[in-house]
């Protein structure tokens, strides 16, 4: 047993402190960046954010909503094959370009996105998501996609710690994703005593990764747009939303009526919902590590995103940064005791 002593932060820890700025106008920020990944050397341009593939999230419907702002969406891994085909047949090269397939690490996965992908050349982008990136079987199973797709963008996660991001990148990831514990439908902290801050964890493995030419996306802890300026801040590449997204016309939680207001409902993947709906329940060996939360009714995601792309703007003229990729070289982090006045946070 060894303890580290050096403070380790969260989002709520820290504020961004402002910088003299020659930006007119917010109207100036270039929210979209370009990368070429290392493995696949794939050029992609788009805003960095990405909707995570939690089964009420990373939807069909969704991915078609956030393609029109450039935006990427990890399509969940419960479609079949044929869902797949009827989605691609009426969607644009354009929308599918913005479309990652996500999957986990058994046989019937991999073959399956093996199905998916010779659908159409224009998908470009896999997840390999477990909620556990330190295995040997998660590494073994990164090389092998490797080796099956050596011209795809491979994501792979989730870790929270930069030998790990290292070891991910160097066994064929492209871009690796972070975060374990900080979601809002997610326990594994309470109930596991694992995890690690979500901010100290990006500036960790964003240093470990760009040391390698590889990225990171920051996955779980947003809950505000200020939230989302700390990820890219902190040197997020990439930074994946699932309860901010939540509840919105483009989800497919179950929607329940109480005293005539509608609510949708929200689960973390490792939550009884979950478990119950895709595998039939929790197995004997293992406990629930999610939970679940009825949000009410959201409308369109687009008001959302224009919300946050605002904010994200207004973050970068705070600080001066004319473009989001300028935003981690013109931050600099106070630490705090308090966010924001929440004396009419009733009213």
């Amino acid at each position: 047993m060894r303890i580290e002593e050096d403070m380790k932060l969260g989002f709520k820890d820290v504020l961004i402190r402002p910088k003299r700025s020659t930006l007119k106008s917010r109207s100036h920020v270039e929210l979209q960046r370009d990368f070429i990944f290392r493995h696949s050397n794939i050029q992609w341009s788009g805003v960095p954010i990405i909707a995570s593939n939690m089964d009420t999230i990373g939807t069909f419907h969704m991915a078609k909503s956030l393609a029109s702002f450039n935006i990427l969406t990890a399509v969940h891994k419960y479609y079949d094959t044929n869902q797949w085909r009827e989605f691609i047949s009426i969607t644009s090269e354009a929308v599918l370009r913005d479309v990652i397939v996500s999957t986990g690490t058994s046989p019937f996965d991999f073959d399956k996105t093996k199905q998916i992908l010779s659908l159409s050349p224009n998908l470009n982008f896999i997840c390999i998501d477990v909620a556990n990136g330190y295995s040997e079987h998660f590494v073994t199973f990164v090389k092998k996609s490797r080796e099956e797709w050596p011209n795809k963008v491979i994501c792979a996660g989730n870790v929270v710690t930069g030998e790990m991001v290292e070891e991910l990148i160097l066994s064929g990831a492209d871009i690796v994703k972070v975060g374990i514990g900080p979601g809002s439908v997610c326990t594994t902290r309470v109930k596991t005593g694992v995890g690690y801050p979500q901010l100290s964890a990006i500036i960790e493995c964003s240093d470990a990764a760009h040391g390698l030419n590889g990225q990171i996306i920051s996955d779980g802890g947003c809950t505000v747009p200020g939230d989302i300026a700390k990820a890219f801040g902190g040197g997020a590449d990439f930074v994946m939303l699932g309860g901010m997204l939540a509840g919105h016309d483009e989800c497919e939680g179950t929607i329940i009526e109480e005293c005539g207001e509608k609510f949708m409902l929200f689960y973390g993947m490792s939550s009884e919902s979950a478990m119950k709906k895709h595998i039939g329940g929790i197995a004997h060996y293992r406990a629930t590590e999610g939970k679940t939360v009825k949000l009410p009714i959201r409308g369109p995601v687009k008001h959302s995103i224009r919300d946050i792309l605002g904010s994200l703007r207004s973050a970068c003229t705070y600080v001066g940064a004319s473009r989001l990729k300028e935003l981690t070289k013109r931050t600099t982090f106070i630490y705090v005791a308090e966010q924001e006045n929440k004396i009419f946070t009733k009213f």
